[in-house]
């Protein structure tokens, strides 16, 4: 059995979830989202909770069942809240700025970076060393920091690079005479 399956999905005020055949929509104050169910799994919603099972007990049934209950979840919480991830630029001279709705890095290259944010994700950028990415959607969220953070990773001898925010870097000794 799968615990996280088991769990009921409770449906805050103001979001509407409309089940049709295996194809879920979440819509609420911030955004809409729709995922098709695994085969299967079924959901049944009832008095302001979602709830899943299996159709059949099978090795894949049970991966699909916690897997579906965490995605279905996951749009609750990005429809209501969003999500968001902060990254930190550490280095002399790296700094980050808005261009309208894109975001515009320096980051020790001969060039600027410019990354375009995809429908639904917004950049803020509070100070210039602080990027804050939001979006309704936990996996574009996710991966855009990802992608922004790969561009220059941090370095064990000095530490400088893009990292998530509260991220510890480990620090390697430098070279010795």
């Amino acid at each position: 059995m799968s615990r996280i399956g088991k769990r009921p999905i409770t449906v805050p005020k103001g979001v509407t979830v409309t089940i049709d055949g295996q194809t879920i929509t979440v819509k609420g104050p911030k955004a809409e989202r729709s995922w098709t169910l695994a085969e299967e799994v079924e959901l049944t919603q009832n008095d302001g909770e979602l709830s899943l099972a299996i159709r059949a007990d099978t090795q894949r049934a049970r991966a699909m069942w916690g897997l579906s209950r965490t995605l279905v979840d996951n749009m609750v919480v990005g429809v209501t809240d969003g999500f968001e991830r902060t990254l930190e630029l550490v280095g002399v001279g790296y700094r980050a700025a808005m261009k309208g709705n894109d975001l515009s890095l320096q980051l020790g290259f001969s060039h600027e970076v410019n990354v375009v944010a995809p429908a639904g994700v917004t950049f803020a950028v509070p100070k210039q060393t602080e990027i804050k990415i939001s979006g309704p959607d936990k996996q574009v969220v996710g991966e855009l920091a990802a992608n922004i953070r790969k561009l220059r990773p941090p370095e064990p001898y000095k530490g400088k690079g893009v990292r998530y925010a509260g991220e510890k870097v480990r620090r390697k000794e430098g070279k010795k005479k």
